[in-house]
């Protein structure tokens, strides 16, 4: 009996492999994904002057202190071990002429340590080895386009799944195990950085048994999007190219993080993603990286050929950019190996929260976090019996109908207004109700509920949740947790 991971993107490939040799059924919706869309590249204190000590403590900075000290620990200090991991399964990083690891900056981090493969292509190239390394492996079979909207119990235990195929057909699996590794939830706002089938499918499942969530209301909002009205998912403009000295400017030209915080457009992502959202209500803002010149095309060549695909040259003109809903720091409750408060039921990933991204994720820290606690939690289920779990009769908890189309669209808007880089207690007090009445016509109006239900909760800011009517003092970790 096989272990069942719901969702084909980096964590659940990662976790599937890891497995070896307890046989594993992949299943996913659709062959696109967050991770491969990914240009950020892959935080790790590999430099002789750097440490997971100190990736720790800015990894706890940008997320406020609301971090978990211990699974920040966890993740930092095996991030080299990742990438020495993926070098093996055929992951080319970027060298210098030397042969040395090349690391640039992003936000919030106090000297460069990300490592890319292929420029801005890193996500790509990560997906193509763990795919490779899948298909070489005789113990994970992977399904595409099948939709999982249903999880099996045997009383209070989690032993299988329901699915859907194309053509409308069911079936239902039983498993050792299951894993929701699905992703994000940005596919639910009117902007977004991810594909639109990131869109809390996870999250739903999850909310079906009752499992408990935490931290929903922390959504990361990227600053840097291509501008493209009209579009709903908005390709990335990589943090990469600010470490690489490109400026963010308002619609006058002048910079737009200046005297905002220390440091400026590499500041963590919830700061500069409000002031790019307010800029946008006054005229918009751009991205300057004309200062990069001729050699923009070899060091960002995904950026650049998009960038021309819409008529601008990144090398003669700024970019103009928006905030977009790219991750969401809040899930399914997991501790460190994956384990839901559902036995039998696990998640990894971004669909999961262990408290290490605390209120806002530090940059390139999401692959990380996926191969990580992927490898953790695929080691962990290795040892996992071959049987049902549970006692008693078998039933079904399905997740419920979508939403029409129309209906979607007009959930996107909603919590793109109330679940923004800015929100107002009018606004998603009103928001709450609308919700509640999408509910009933669909699961993803279920989801939204509970994310406007959390942030409701929250009465302070702190990190990526921040109210414009009230300056209140976030509450947090201390610092001595992550010396």
């Amino acid at each position: 009996m096989p272990i069942i991971v719901v969702g084909g993107g980096i964590a659940g490939l990662v976790t599937a492999i890891a497995a070896a040799p307890t046989p594993v059924l992949l299943l996913q919706r659709s062959p696109q994904s967050a991770s491969r869309l990914a240009q950020g590249g892959i935080a790790a204190a590999v430099a002789a002057n750097d440490s997971a000590q100190a990736h720790a403590h800015d990894t706890a900075v940008a997320g406020s202190f609301h971090n978990d000290a211990a699974i920040v620990d966890l993740l930092t200090r095996g991030a080299a071990s990742a990438i020495h991991w993926l070098e093996t399964l055929g992951v080319v990083f970027d060298r210098d002429a030397d042969g040395n690891l090349q690391l640039a900056r992003e936000g919030g981090h106090g000297q460069s340590r990300i490592v890319h493969a292929g420029g801005d292509a890193t996500g790509a190239r990560v997906m193509d080895a763990l795919l490779a390394e899948a298909r070489r492996s005789g113990h994970v079979t992977r399904w595409s386009s099948v939709e999982v909207d249903g999880l099996m119990l045997r009383g209070d235990h989690v032993c299988g799944v329901c699915l859907t195929r194309e053509d409308g057909s069911r079936e239902a699996l039983h498993g050792r195990a299951v894993v929701i590794a699905t992703g994000g939830i940005g596919g639910l706002f009117a902007q977004t950085s991810n594909p639109a089938e990131a869109d809390g499918s996870g999250l739903a499942l999850a909310l079906t048994v009752a499992a408990t969530m935490r931290d929903l209301e922390f959504v990361q909002f990227h600053p840097t999007a291509l501008a493209l009205p009209g579009r709903h998912s908005l390709p990335l403009v990589t943090e990469a190219l600010r470490g690489a000295g490109a400026r963010l400017l308002d619609s006058h030209g002048v910079p737009l993080m200046a005297r905002v915080h220390p440091m400026e457009d590499l500041a963590p992502r919830d700061v500069v993603a409000r002031r790019v959202w307010q800029a946008g209500r006054q005229g918009g803002a751009w991205l300057d990286a004309r200062g990069i010149g001729s050699d923009f095309q070899r060091r960002f060549p995904t950026v650049f050929e998009m960038c021309m695909s819409h008529g601008i040259d990144p090398r003669q003109q700024p970019i103009p950019v928006t905030a977009a809903a790219h991750f969401h720091m809040g899930g399914i409750a997991v501790d460190a190996d994956g384990c839901t408060s559902m036995p039998g039921l696990y998640a990894v990933g971004e669909v999961a929260c262990n408290g290490v991204h605390g209120a806002n994720r530090l940059a390139s820290n999401s692959l990380l976090e996926g191969i990580v606690f992927g490898r953790r939690l695929g080691m962990r289920l290795r040892s996992l019996p071959d049987i049902i779990p549970g006692s008693g009769n078998f039933r079904l908890v399905r997740r419920g109908p979508a939403l029409t189309t129309a209906r979607l669209t007009q959930l996107r808007e909603l919590l793109m207004a109330a679940m923004g880089p800015v929100r107002r207690r009018a606004v998603l007090r009103e928001a709450s109700q609308e919700c509640l009445a999408l509910a009933k016509e669909g699961w993803q109006g279920g989801v939204a509920c509970a994310l406007i239900e959390a942030a409701l909760r929250r009465t302070h800011n702190l990190g990526a949740h921040h109210w414009e009517d009230a300056e209140m003092p976030g509450q947090g970790a201390s610092l001595r947790q992550f010396a």
